[in-house]
């Protein structure tokens, strides 16, 4: 998803918006992108560390046992002078979830697995050949109608 410190600096801008912990890092981005694409802890939390120790970040004060981060002054420096690469990589999250949005086939795939299953039980059943015809000819017309499809 992300070339070499891209992510790093992807954390940076959205801990320039608000200091925020690891989860909600991973939250973010997963929101970003339509939910196509969420870091690992295994990913992020090395990331935060790594931030953490070229003094980007720093912890910040929080009611919440989970650990909260700031940007620091040298973590704004750094945002700075590679705003423009990290804004490149935020817009390709966007566009991710913009064409999860525009392509949800939550609904087709729910179509498909119920398709498959009934035909899984229905010629589990029947040893029938005319039945064998029937249902390949319903199928056929259902590809071709949504060939159709506007």
């Amino acid at each position: 998803m992300f070339d070499a410190g891209e992510l790093r600096l992807v954390l940076l801008l959205l801990i320039e918006q608000q200091p925020r912990h690891g989860y909600d890092l991973i939250r973010a981005i997963e929101e970003r992108t339509g939910g196509a694409y969420a870091p690992s802890p295994g990913v992020i939390y090395p990331t935060l560390t790594l931030l953490e120790d070229q003094e980007h970040i720093a912890p910040a004060v929080s009611d919440s046992a989970k650990r909260l981060f700031a940007i620091t002054d040298a973590g704004l420096a750094h945002l700075a002078e590679h705003r423009g690469e990290a804004e490149m990589a935020m817009a390709r999250l966007d566009v991710l979830g913009a064409e999860r949005s525009r392509i949800d086939a939550g609904p087709v795939s729910r179509a498909m697995q119920n398709l498959k299953a009934v035909l899984q039980q229905r010629l589990a059943e029947v040893a029938d050949k005319q039945l064998l015809f029937d249902v390949a000819e319903l199928i056929d017309e259902a590809a071709r109608k949504i060939e159709r499809l506007p």
